[in-house]
């Protein structure tokens, strides 16, 4: 009669290759965040990603606003960060200007708040908490579009 060794799960595997390696495992916080994101993918969305935006001319303080650009094959988003009392407040425009029943979500890893854009593409969502944030344009008819995500520090 063959003895068989007991099956072993990946998890198991993963750890006991560690042990064996010498590094210490993941701290569960680390892999519960892993999860969250993982969760928070969006299969087809086409992905804007950043690009370098000048300082625009007039600004006295650089250090008031952040401004972020994000750009798809078809479609920039514009964002303007900034931070008041450890909360963030983003002003975002989409452009070209999108077709009625636009609408974006601004995505943390633990809340996501909804807009509609306005008739010039504009939105605002303000008093998230920091740390990463993602946004989401979703246009009728047509596969999402979705920023990298991005870490705000107030």
């Amino acid at each position: 009669m063959t003895r068989h060794p007991p099956a072993i799960d990946d998890e198991s595997l993963i750890a006991a290759l560690r042990l064996t390696a010498g590094q210490d495992p993941v701290p569960a916080h680390v892999s519960a965040a892993a999860r969250a994101v993982f969760g928070l993918r969006l299969p087809g969305a086409a992905t804007a990603r950043p690009v370098v935006t000048p300082a625009p001319r007039g600004v006295r303080s650089a250090d008031e606003a952040r401004l972020l650009r994000f750009t798809a094959a078809e479609l920039t988003v514009d964002l303007e960060v900034t931070s008041m009392d450890g909360l963030v407040d983003l002003a975002g425009q989409v452009s070209p200007c999108p077709e009625a029943g636009t609408r974006v979500e601004v995505r943390t890893l633990h809340l996501t708040e909804s807009r509609e854009l306005s008739a010039t593409g504009q939105f605002a969502v303000t008093g998230l908490p920091p740390g990463w944030f993602s946004v989401v344009c979703h246009r009728p008819e047509r596969s999402p579009v979705v920023t990298s995500w991005t870490r705000i520090r107030p």
